[in-house]
This record gives C-alpha cells, sequence and structure tokens, in this order.
C-alpha cells in the first residue's frame, strides 16, 4: 500500500488481516459496531466479518474478558477490547488472578491465548475517571505480556504478533496517536517473543525512553533539541513485559545520559523501572548526569481544560527538562574551573 495509513486505520488493517486468515478469531467487548468507542479502529468489520465474529455485549468488562479467557482454553483466539483502559480494572480478576496465571499453575500445559485490547482516551476534560494510563499496573504481572505500540506499523504488527502469540498479551493503544500516518510495508508475520525496544532516533548526547504515546513526545523533543544543536537518541521500549533493557542499557552507555518519558505517574511508575533498569548495568563512571524521570504528578487527572494544559507532559517538557539538565552540568563545570 503506497498511500499514507492513520494509526487507528491500521488497527483496523490488523484485524482484518486477523480474521480473513484465521477463523479462529474474534472480537468481543463494548462498543464494536461504534466509532464513538473504538474510533476508526473497528469501522464495519461487523458487516464485513459477521456479528457472530464481532461480538458486541453489555456494560460488564468482568463477563466479557471472562468468556474470552474461557473459549482462549477451546482453541479459540479472542480479542477483548476495553474502550477505556480505566474500566478494565472491573476485570482485574480474569486477567491477573487467571489468566496471567494459568501456565505457571498447570505446568506448561495450558495458557490462555488471549489478547486484552486496552484503550486509553484521556484529555477533553473527560476527568479522572477516563483519563488513566495503567500500563505500569499490568508491566508488574508476570505471566502477562504488555506491549505499547507508538508507530503506525507498530500499531498492525504489534497486535498481529499478539494474537498469535500463545501467552496472554495486553495490548494497549493511545487514541491520541489516531492521527498518525505513515506508508506501511507488507505484513510479515513475527513472534511476539522476538520484539522488544527499538533505537527510533539515533543521537550522540542523551537518551530518551518513552512507550506510546511518550515515545511520540520523545520523537518531537528529539527534533527540538536538534535545532538546538543537542542529538538526541530516542529508544521506542515497546514491549513494557517481560521487558529486555539491553538496547536501552546500550543506548545509555553510549550517550552517558537518560531521561524516561512516562504517560502514567511517577512514584511506582514505568519510568522508575527504566531507571533502575539502567543504573544496575552502566557503570556509574559512564554516566555524564544524573538519570531523570518525565511523568505525570502524583495526582488524579483534573477535568478542568486549564489544568489538563499543565498536567499532561509536552514535547516541551521534556526539553525544559533536557536544557535544565546540561544547563547545571554547563554551571558545575564553570563553577569547577
Amino acid at each position: 500500500m503506497t498511500r499514507p495509513v492513520g494509526y487507528g486505520e491500521a488497527i483496523r488493517e490488523a484485524f482484518v488481516y486477523l480474521l480473513d486468515r484465521y477463523p479462529r478469531v474474534f472480537a468481543i467487548g463494548q462498543g464494536l459496531w461504534s466509532p464513538w468507542y473504538v474510533g476508526n479502529t473497528m469501522t464495519d468489520l461487523d458487516k464485513q466479518f459477521g456479528k457472530n465474529r464481532i461480538i458486541d455485549t453489555p456494560v460488564s468488562e468482568l463477563a466479557c474478558t471472562g468468556a474470552a479467557v474461557g473459549a482462549s482454553l477451546c482453541g479459540y483466539r479472542p480479542i477483548v477490547i476495553h474502550p477505556r483502559m480505566d474500566f478494565m480494572v472491573l476485570a482485574a480478576d480474569q486477567v491477573i488472578n487467571q489468566a496471567a496465571k494459568w501456565r505457571h499453575m498447570l505446568g506448561g500445559q495450558v495458557s490462555p491465548a488471549v489478547t486484552i485490547r486496552a484503550i486509553i482516551n484521556r484529555g477533553g476534560e473527560q476527568g479522572a475517571q477516563h483519563s488513566q494510563a495503567l500500563h505500569s499496573w499490568f508491566a508488574h504481572v508476570p505471566g502477562l505480556r504488555v506491549v505499547m505500540p507508538a508507530s503506525v506499523q507498530d500499531a498492525r504488527d504489534l497486535l498481529i504478533s499478539s494474537v498469535l502469540c500463545d501467552d496472554p498479551v495486553m495490548y494497549i493503544d493511545d487514541r491520541w496517536l489516531y492521527d498518525r500516518e505513515a506508508v506501511l510495508p507488507p505484513i510479515v508475520e513475527r513472534p511476539l517473543a522476538a520484539e522488544g525496544p527499538k533505537v527510533v532516533r539515533e543521537g550522540s548526547d542523551l537518551t530518551l525512553v518513552g512507550a506510546g504515546h511518550s515515545t511520540y513526545l520523545c520523537e518531537q523533543a528529539a527534533e527540538l533539541l536538534a535545532a538546538g544543536g543537542v542529538s538526541a537518541e530516542v529508544v521506542d521500549v515497546r514491549v513494557l513485559s517481560p521487558l529486555d533493557a539491553q538496547q536501552i542499557i546500550r543506548s545509555v552507555g553510549k550517550t552517558g545520559r537518560l531521561f524516561a518519558v512516562d504517560g502514567g505517574w511517577r512514584t511506582a511508575g514505568w519510568s522508575a523501572e527504566i531507571l533502575a533498569a539502567v543504573t544496575e548495568a552502566v557503570d556509574p563512571a559512564k554516566l555524564r548526569s544524573r538519570p531523570v524521570r518525565i511523568a505525570l504528578a502524583d495526582a488524579p487527572a483534573p477535568t478542568s481544560k486549564a489544568l489538563e494544559s499543565i498536567y499532561y507532559p509536552t514535547a516541551a517538557t521534556i526539553v525544559d527538562a533536557v536544557r535544565a539538565t546540561l544547563g547545571r552540568q554547563e554551571a558545575h563545570v564553570k563553577a569547577s574551573a
């Protein structure tokens, strides 16, 4: 395909690919026939593949997730969809206590091949109960694979890899990315176990690490920094769990500076895990500055538009943090001279 494809369209392409080739794939969740719930990611799939494979459920996160987990044990490849990640907390038992545990508890004889798609939908003055990015919670649970695509190609390809994986996978997409566009190559099926963090922009002065929408902010910040003569390398984590931090460690070993950007809260958040993984592995003598976390303040999301504008980090927030660090270092060098 030579025309640019949007992030949301790319997700829909993955659904079409899977539903067309794999008869045991089906989707289940609330609002799957409505763009109000799922944007343009599933437009007319019910008409193309039938409402017995695109199943719109009553409002019960627990019930539809339980049905999908059970179906996976019967040989199906279900994709259960939660249009708001906030409310899938109601299905936490099925995800955390059941799906994530069974391979371990049953000696590897069975594993639920279920994909749990959780959509982050923040901003727009929607308030604290409709604005949460809970990836850190679920990446904490062993036995559950967690992916967060940032690029248009990953939106398509990581969904395909997730559904074809024999383990339970949480696939998290962010509606703030739906306007990204790219020309996509043909689909190549890849095992999810082969995927991991990737350098999406080379640089030499510092490393910016993000996942999902945070990666997009890192890419924008790198452009702004380049205009000021600062060379930033950007690493897209892509697969949060199980985390293979080697690519991030190599990047920080090269640049000597780490800035971890997270769309979740700061305390016990994902950015802390990145800092821990790097500082455990990189010789302190190779670090040219203290690692920095850029995350949400430890407060529920505001409803006011004015407060939202300062609550969520932006590319400018990242640039300010980088400049503050570099400025302090420059001042320290002058003071020591």
